[in-house]
């Protein structure tokens, strides 16, 4: 019926397809100038966080391991949107006040930090004791054996979950406009306001994330394809 009644108005529907070539460009925008740079900044600054946490999981320092259990406990229990709006609309409260952008990338890089380490935490304990007494055994001191034995082999390991995370983060960064940052759903959103067509503007954005989430599919099966090759 609806669809019907859109068809049976030309006024309409070209009305519909000139709001949808005119807001291209503008989401767009605020895809490259945000949506992609936040994703790419939270997933590095996260990966960091994610693997220094699931090195102080496995350390033998208890207060290490409590410092970093209570982390992920707490961030993996509390929705993400909740820890954005205490960053954002909590902190200056009492003085902190962090823009809306940085504000975002503490609150994704703090949340794929605590999801990583998990990822990154299994797979080192899933590489066989064996390799670690290998590396011991050459002179390797903790530390080398780490870095050029056993971290390589968990890399690829942790290589198709930690690809989820990164593809998800790209969705996850639609919550960001809710800390006022203009990424391309909130662009959507300002440009729908204008013109009430709500319906149109949320389905043209969703399809550019599908585009972008799909194109990194394909490059996520590429990169899995070239590490089994090598470890074969």
């Amino acid at each position: 019926m609806f669809l019907n009644s859109i068809i049976a108005d030309p006024e309409r529907v070209s009305r519909l397809i000139d709001i949808a070539q005119s807001s291209l460009q503008p989401l767009l925008k605020g895809a490259i100038l945000y949506t992609i740079p936040l994703t790419l900044i939270t997933f590095v600054c996260g990966l960091i966080l994610a693997v220094l946490t699931a090195l102080a999981r496995i350390s033998s320092v208890k207060p290490l391991q409590i410092i970093a259990r209570i982390y992920v406990s707490a961030i993996r229990g509390t929705p993400l949107l909740v820890q954005l709006f205490i960053i954002f609309y909590g902190l200056p409260t009492i003085g902190v006040v962090i823009d809306p952008f940085p504000s975002a990338v503490i609150g994704f890089s703090l949340n794929v930090g605590a999801y990583a380490s998990e990822i990154i935490r299994a797979a080192i304990l899933s590489i066989p004791k064996g390799q670690w007494e290998a590396g011991y055994s050459i002179g390797m001191s903790y530390p080398q054996t780490l870095k050029r034995i056993i971290l390589p082999q968990a890399s690829r390991v942790s290589l198709p979950p930690l690809s989820n995370t990164f593809i998800s983060l790209v969705k996850d960064t639609s919550l960001a406009a809710m800390i006022l940052v203009t990424e391309m759903f909130r662009r959507a959103q300002e440009i729908a306001a204008t013109n009430y067509e709500f319906l149109l503007l949320y389905l043209e954005v969703a399809l550019i994330y599908w585009v972008i989430c799909f194109i990194l599919s394909i490059v996520q099966g590429r990169l899995e394809k070239r590490m089994d090759r090598f470890a074969s």
